[in-house]
Protein backbone atom coordinates (compact mmCIF):
# COMPACT_ATOMS: atom_id res chain seq x y z
CA UNK A 1 0.00 0.00 0.00
CA UNK A 2 2.70 2.36 1.01
CA UNK A 3 4.35 1.77 -2.85
CA UNK A 4 0.90 2.44 -4.11
CA UNK A 5 0.82 5.69 -2.55
CA UNK A 6 3.96 6.86 -3.73
CA UNK A 7 2.97 5.73 -7.39
CA UNK A 8 -0.04 8.37 -7.18
CA UNK A 9 1.63 11.17 -5.77
CA UNK A 10 4.81 10.67 -8.88
CA UNK A 11 3.11 10.27 -11.57
CA UNK A 12 1.25 14.06 -12.11
CA UNK A 13 4.98 15.16 -11.45
CA UNK A 14 6.75 12.47 -13.84
CA UNK A 15 3.85 13.65 -16.61
CA UNK A 16 4.43 16.93 -16.23
CA UNK A 17 7.93 17.01 -16.28
CA UNK A 18 7.55 15.20 -19.82
CA UNK A 19 5.90 18.28 -21.66
CA UNK A 20 7.98 20.81 -22.90
CA UNK A 21 7.75 24.67 -21.90
CA UNK A 22 4.75 25.38 -24.91
CA UNK A 23 2.77 22.48 -23.60
CA UNK A 24 -0.76 23.91 -22.27
CA UNK A 25 -1.77 20.17 -21.80
CA UNK A 26 -1.04 20.25 -18.18
CA UNK A 27 -2.51 22.80 -15.55
CA UNK A 28 -1.00 22.90 -11.98
CA UNK A 29 -0.83 24.42 -8.57
CA UNK A 30 0.23 24.44 -5.29
CA UNK A 31 -0.42 26.22 -1.82
CA UNK A 32 1.52 25.54 1.06
CA UNK A 33 0.59 26.94 4.10
CA UNK A 34 1.72 27.63 8.25
CA UNK A 35 -0.49 28.72 10.61
CA UNK A 36 1.16 29.36 14.16
CA UNK A 37 -0.44 30.41 17.61
CA UNK A 38 1.27 30.71 20.83
CA UNK A 39 0.37 32.06 24.40
CA UNK A 40 2.72 32.85 26.97
CA UNK A 41 2.01 33.50 30.43
CA UNK A 42 3.57 34.28 34.04
CA UNK A 43 2.23 35.18 37.29
CA UNK A 44 -0.82 35.96 35.08
CA UNK A 45 -3.76 36.60 37.38
CA UNK A 46 -6.78 36.06 35.23
CA UNK A 47 -5.48 32.69 34.95
CA UNK A 48 -4.75 30.62 32.06
CA UNK A 49 -2.46 28.06 30.46
CA UNK A 50 0.27 29.01 27.84
CA UNK A 51 0.24 26.85 24.49
CA UNK A 52 1.67 26.65 21.47
CA UNK A 53 0.03 25.56 18.04
CA UNK A 54 0.93 24.97 14.62
CA UNK A 55 -0.56 23.63 11.33
CA UNK A 56 0.68 22.67 8.09
CA UNK A 57 -1.60 22.53 4.66
CA UNK A 58 -0.28 21.39 1.20
CA UNK A 59 -2.68 21.43 -1.36
CA UNK A 60 -1.34 20.16 -4.70
CA UNK A 61 -2.95 19.97 -8.23
CA UNK A 62 -2.30 18.49 -11.63
CA UNK A 63 -4.79 18.01 -14.29
CA UNK A 64 -4.65 17.07 -17.74
CA UNK A 65 -6.65 17.82 -20.70
CA UNK A 66 -6.54 16.71 -24.14
CA UNK A 67 -9.40 16.70 -26.82
CA UNK A 68 -12.41 14.84 -25.38
CA UNK A 69 -10.07 13.26 -22.24
CA UNK A 70 -8.80 14.55 -19.24
CA UNK A 71 -6.96 13.55 -15.91
CA UNK A 72 -7.53 15.63 -12.35
CA UNK A 73 -5.29 14.70 -9.34
CA UNK A 74 -5.86 16.46 -6.28
CA UNK A 75 -3.77 16.12 -3.08
CA UNK A 76 -4.78 17.64 0.01
CA UNK A 77 -1.98 17.25 2.78
CA UNK A 78 -2.71 18.67 6.51
CA UNK A 79 -0.87 17.96 9.77
CA UNK A 80 -1.47 20.06 12.99
CA UNK A 81 -0.07 20.13 16.76
CA UNK A 82 -0.97 21.48 20.03
CA UNK A 83 1.44 21.91 23.27
CA UNK A 84 -0.07 23.19 26.26
CA UNK A 85 2.16 23.73 29.43
CA UNK A 86 2.13 20.29 31.21
CA UNK A 87 1.42 18.58 28.44
CA UNK A 88 3.00 16.37 25.59
CA UNK A 89 2.95 17.56 21.95
CA UNK A 90 -0.47 16.40 20.95
CA UNK A 91 -1.80 16.27 17.16
CA UNK A 92 -4.63 18.65 16.46
CA UNK A 93 -5.05 17.81 12.91
CA UNK A 94 -4.00 14.81 10.68
CA UNK A 95 -5.12 14.16 6.92
CA UNK A 96 -3.66 12.34 3.67
CA UNK A 97 -6.58 12.84 0.87
CA UNK A 98 -5.15 12.26 -2.66
CA UNK A 99 -8.01 11.88 -5.71
CA UNK A 100 -7.71 10.75 -9.04
CA UNK A 101 -10.14 11.13 -12.09
CA UNK A 102 -9.81 10.05 -15.58
CA UNK A 103 -12.64 11.80 -17.79
CA UNK A 104 -14.07 10.97 -21.32
CA UNK A 105 -16.62 13.12 -23.20
CA UNK A 106 -19.86 11.75 -23.44
CA UNK A 107 -21.94 14.97 -24.51
CA UNK A 108 -22.67 18.23 -23.20
CA UNK A 109 -21.23 18.73 -19.41
CA UNK A 110 -21.42 14.76 -19.22
CA UNK A 111 -18.47 12.87 -19.05
CA UNK A 112 -17.73 9.20 -18.61
CA UNK A 113 -15.44 9.02 -15.72
CA UNK A 114 -13.54 6.95 -13.05
CA UNK A 115 -12.23 7.72 -9.67
CA UNK A 116 -9.91 6.14 -7.36
CA UNK A 117 -9.11 7.51 -4.17
CA UNK A 118 -7.03 7.19 -0.79
CA UNK A 119 -7.56 8.49 2.75
CA UNK A 120 -5.19 7.60 5.69
CA UNK A 121 -3.40 9.47 8.22
CA UNK A 122 0.52 10.47 8.62
CA UNK A 123 1.35 9.81 12.74
CA UNK A 124 -0.35 7.85 15.89
CA UNK A 125 -3.72 8.60 17.15
CA UNK A 126 -4.54 8.83 20.63
CA UNK A 127 -7.57 8.95 23.35
CA UNK A 128 -6.07 11.20 25.92
CA UNK A 129 -9.32 10.75 28.17
CA UNK A 130 -8.05 7.07 28.82
CA UNK A 131 -5.27 6.58 31.78
CA UNK A 132 -2.76 5.44 29.94
CA UNK A 133 -3.27 7.04 26.43
CA UNK A 134 -4.73 4.44 24.02
CA UNK A 135 -3.40 4.25 20.97
CA UNK A 136 -6.40 4.18 18.38
CA UNK A 137 -4.97 5.18 14.85
CA UNK A 138 -2.02 5.70 12.99
CA UNK A 139 -0.92 5.52 9.19
CA UNK A 140 -3.12 3.10 7.56
CA UNK A 141 -4.75 1.45 10.87
CA UNK A 142 -7.54 2.96 9.21
CA UNK A 143 -6.52 3.69 5.42
CA UNK A 144 -9.29 3.56 3.01
CA UNK A 145 -9.29 3.16 -0.78
CA UNK A 146 -12.35 4.32 -3.11
CA UNK A 147 -13.15 3.44 -6.83
CA UNK A 148 -15.82 4.28 -8.46
CA UNK A 149 -17.26 4.10 -12.22
CA UNK A 150 -19.67 6.29 -13.38
CA UNK A 151 -21.13 10.16 -14.83
CA UNK A 152 -19.40 13.40 -14.24
CA UNK A 153 -21.21 16.44 -14.73
CA UNK A 154 -18.33 19.27 -15.40
CA UNK A 155 -18.82 23.26 -15.68
CA UNK A 156 -16.57 25.91 -14.18
CA UNK A 157 -15.65 25.28 -10.47
CA UNK A 158 -18.17 22.58 -10.24
CA UNK A 159 -18.06 18.41 -10.63
CA UNK A 160 -20.65 16.26 -9.81
CA UNK A 161 -19.58 12.13 -10.17
CA UNK A 162 -22.51 9.50 -10.11
CA UNK A 163 -21.56 6.08 -9.78
CA UNK A 164 -23.79 3.40 -9.44
CA UNK A 165 -20.94 0.80 -9.44
CA UNK A 166 -18.44 1.63 -6.65
CA UNK A 167 -15.96 -0.13 -3.92
CA UNK A 168 -14.61 1.01 -0.66
CA UNK A 169 -12.28 -0.96 1.08
CA UNK A 170 -11.11 -0.24 4.33
CA UNK A 171 -7.41 -0.94 5.66
CA UNK A 172 -6.41 -1.54 9.57
CA UNK A 173 -2.66 -2.88 9.21
CA UNK A 174 -1.63 -2.11 12.41
CA UNK A 175 -1.43 -4.89 15.08
CA UNK A 176 -2.31 -2.79 17.77
CA UNK A 177 -5.18 -0.96 16.42
CA UNK A 178 -8.79 -2.68 16.97
CA UNK A 179 -10.00 -3.49 13.80
CA UNK A 180 -13.40 -3.94 14.89
CA UNK A 181 -13.69 -0.30 15.88
CA UNK A 182 -13.40 0.52 11.91
CA UNK A 183 -16.02 -2.64 10.78
CA UNK A 184 -13.88 -5.27 9.72
CA UNK A 185 -13.97 -8.49 11.24
CA UNK A 186 -11.72 -9.42 14.43
CA UNK A 187 -8.14 -10.46 12.95
CA UNK A 188 -8.96 -9.38 9.52
CA UNK A 189 -6.90 -6.12 8.03
CA UNK A 190 -9.31 -5.56 5.06
CA UNK A 191 -12.71 -5.44 4.54
CA UNK A 192 -14.75 -4.56 0.84
CA UNK A 193 -17.76 -3.13 0.63
CA UNK A 194 -19.37 -2.56 -2.96
CA UNK A 195 -22.29 0.20 -2.77
CA UNK A 196 -22.89 3.79 -4.92
CA UNK A 197 -20.89 6.73 -4.63
CA UNK A 198 -21.58 10.44 -5.10
CA UNK A 199 -18.79 13.31 -5.09
CA UNK A 200 -19.35 16.96 -5.10
CA UNK A 201 -16.74 18.92 -5.79
CA UNK A 202 -17.39 22.98 -5.85
CA UNK A 203 -14.68 26.16 -5.66
CA UNK A 204 -15.38 29.53 -6.10
CA UNK A 205 -14.26 33.30 -5.60
CA UNK A 206 -17.44 33.89 -3.53
CA UNK A 207 -15.47 37.66 -2.65
CA UNK A 208 -12.59 39.98 -3.53
CA UNK A 209 -9.99 37.50 -2.53
CA UNK A 210 -11.98 35.28 -0.31
CA UNK A 211 -12.50 31.61 -2.45
CA UNK A 212 -14.76 28.98 -1.01
CA UNK A 213 -13.99 24.99 -1.78
CA UNK A 214 -16.01 22.22 -0.78
CA UNK A 215 -15.95 18.24 -1.03
CA UNK A 216 -18.98 15.81 -0.59
CA UNK A 217 -18.48 12.62 -0.45
CA UNK A 218 -21.70 10.03 -0.17
CA UNK A 219 -21.25 6.14 -0.19
CA UNK A 220 -23.94 3.51 0.45
CA UNK A 221 -23.24 -0.29 0.93
CA UNK A 222 -25.59 -2.10 -0.90
CA UNK A 223 -24.96 -5.49 1.27
CA UNK A 224 -25.18 -3.85 4.12
CA UNK A 225 -27.56 -1.40 5.72
CA UNK A 226 -27.46 0.65 2.41
CA UNK A 227 -29.93 3.04 4.23
CA UNK A 228 -27.19 4.12 6.69
CA UNK A 229 -25.11 6.62 4.24
CA UNK A 230 -21.54 7.34 4.70
CA UNK A 231 -20.60 10.82 4.58
CA UNK A 232 -17.08 12.78 4.19
CA UNK A 233 -17.85 16.58 3.92
CA UNK A 234 -14.74 19.18 3.59
CA UNK A 235 -15.43 23.00 3.29
CA UNK A 236 -12.85 25.31 3.34
CA UNK A 237 -12.55 29.45 3.16
CA UNK A 238 -9.26 31.01 1.96
CA UNK A 239 -8.55 34.46 2.54
CA UNK A 240 -5.90 35.91 0.96
CA UNK A 241 -4.27 38.94 3.06
CA UNK A 242 -1.20 39.82 1.10
CA UNK A 243 0.91 37.83 -1.14
CA UNK A 244 2.60 36.02 1.67
CA UNK A 245 -0.31 36.10 4.68
CA UNK A 246 -3.54 34.77 4.45
CA UNK A 247 -6.58 33.35 6.92
CA UNK A 248 -7.88 29.90 6.55
CA UNK A 249 -11.19 28.38 7.93
CA UNK A 250 -12.22 24.65 7.41
CA UNK A 251 -14.49 22.41 8.54
CA UNK A 252 -14.53 18.78 8.48
CA UNK A 253 -17.44 16.30 8.91
CA UNK A 254 -17.80 12.48 9.12
CA UNK A 255 -20.38 10.19 9.51
CA UNK A 256 -19.01 6.71 8.76
CA UNK A 257 -21.74 3.73 10.16
CA UNK A 258 -18.86 1.54 10.55
CA UNK A 259 -16.83 3.79 12.87
CA UNK A 260 -17.34 3.08 16.03
CA UNK A 261 -16.23 5.96 18.99
CA UNK A 262 -15.97 6.28 22.66
CA UNK A 263 -18.96 7.89 24.69
CA UNK A 264 -16.72 9.72 27.29
CA UNK A 265 -19.78 9.75 29.46
CA UNK A 266 -21.11 6.59 29.29
CA UNK A 267 -17.88 4.33 28.12
CA UNK A 268 -20.36 3.02 25.55
CA UNK A 269 -18.99 2.76 21.77
CA UNK A 270 -20.98 3.36 18.75
CA UNK A 271 -21.03 4.91 15.38
CA UNK A 272 -20.73 9.09 15.83
CA UNK A 273 -21.22 12.58 13.88
CA UNK A 274 -17.64 13.10 13.85
CA UNK A 275 -16.69 17.11 13.21
CA UNK A 276 -13.64 19.05 13.27
CA UNK A 277 -13.20 23.15 13.07
CA UNK A 278 -9.68 25.16 12.55
CA UNK A 279 -9.42 28.47 11.79
CA UNK A 280 -5.51 30.41 11.15
CA UNK A 281 -3.76 33.25 10.34
CA UNK A 282 -0.48 32.45 9.00
CA UNK A 283 1.89 32.12 5.82
CA UNK A 284 1.11 31.23 2.54
CA UNK A 285 3.15 30.58 -0.63
CA UNK A 286 1.07 29.81 -4.08
CA UNK A 287 3.17 28.49 -7.31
Amino acid sequence: MKKLLIILMLIPFALFAQQTEQDTLWETSTTASANFSQVSLTNWAAGGKSSMSGLFMLNYAANYKKDKLSWDNSFDLRYGFIKEKDTDTRKSDDLIDISSKLGLEAGGNWNYAALLGFKSQFASGYNYDNDPRELISKFMAPGYLNLAAGMDYKTDGLSMLISPVSGKFTFVTADDINEEDFGLDAGKKVRGEFGATFKLEYKKEVWTNVTFETTLNLFSNYLDNPQNVDVDWKTQFNMKINDYLSANLITHLIYDDDVKIEDPDTGTNGARLQFMESFGVGLTYKF
